[in-house]
């Protein structure tokens, strides 16, 4: 689909305008900052949750109880034979902005895939068809159910970001850091779904928020450029997803594991994250 082969770049573009105009007018106050930006890919695995579904032309209100769900990696199969942003990917767009360089703001995105088992046993409890209902349903494909956000299930948050460094050389062309991030911000998830074999107009919709904490391992070389190592543990609430005649809705908790490449470039001449550190010997520990 067209649409979501520009997402991402609609997302990154709506990702710097924002940094922008956040930064803008207190930039000239701070004699020290530098912008930074990763890519990488992930792997998630997800709590269990309760689908909730309302169609009330069809008479159903009703819940999907104890749902089990997994992630689509992509990367994990012919990384190198398709576009970038067709794996489950993430980028980071940051700014220190404080004198020491350990205080940021971020931009965070995960496109994350979110995909109900197939084949599983799950409670079916509420009302169908206007009638009180509590049983067992097999949720598969044969039996009509199946259940995407394959197209992401899309979290993007507003971080602030607290920098430690661990470990430099004199010069800083090689030095470690540990970064520990918080924030919230809204999911924008692709919704695509099949219930009793009705199927939904799928397509991208703000669909609720999320909140969660990171934290990252990064080595920088050469100053400029970093590989990053991170886990990150999201709680995402969402809401009045299109299904068939209706709307859903559900929350879950996910842990991911995130590797990315990244670089870091200083706005102005002696940075502290660019220039040796004041001791003379070959290597250091920061302070």
């Amino acid at each position: 689909m067209q649409i979501a082969h520009s997402f991402p770049r609609l997302a990154i573009l709506l990702s710097i305008l924002l940094l922008q105009t956040t930064l803008s007018s207190g930039h000239e106050k701070n004699k020290h900052g530098a912008f930074y930006f990763s890519w990488g890919y992930n792997t998630e695995s997800y709590t269990k949750s309760t689908l909730k579904v309302k169609q009330a032309s069809l008479g159903n209100d009703y819940e999907l109880l104890k749902v089990s769900a997994h992630d689509h990696r992509g990367w994990d199969k012919s990384i190198f034979r398709q576009d970038l942003t067709i794996p489950q990917y993430n980028y980071r767009l940051g700014y220190y902005f404080n004198e020491k360089q350990d205080l940021a703001i971020e931009i965070n995105f995960d496109h994350t895939k979110y995909i109900i088992a197939d084949n599983q046993t799950m409670r079916l409890k509420g009302t169908l068809g206007g009638v009180a209902t509590d049983k067992d349903i097999l949720f598969s494909r044969g039996n009509g159910f199946y259940y995407f956000l394959n197209n992401g299930a899309n979290f993007l948050l507003f971080n602030l970001v607290k920098r430690v460094g661990l470990y430099s050389t004199y010069n800083r062309r090689f030095y470690v850091d540990l970064t520990g991030k918080a924030g919230i911000g809204p999911v924008i998830p692709h919704v695509e779904n099949s219930l009793f074999g009705k199927n939904n107009d799928p397509g991208f919709q703000i669909g609720g928020w999320n909140a969660g904490v990171e934290t990252a391992i990064r080595a920088t070389f050469m100053r400029y450029a970093y590989l990053e190592f991170s886990q990150k543990v999201d709680y995402a609430r969402y809401s009045n997803l299109k299904v068939y005649e209706g709307r859903a809705k559900q929350a879950f908790g996910t842990y991911e594991l995130i590797l990315s490449l990244g670089f870091i470039l200083p706005t102005t001449k002696n940075n502290p994250l660019f220039t040796p550190a004041p001791k003379a010997s070959e290597v250091t520990e920061l302070e």
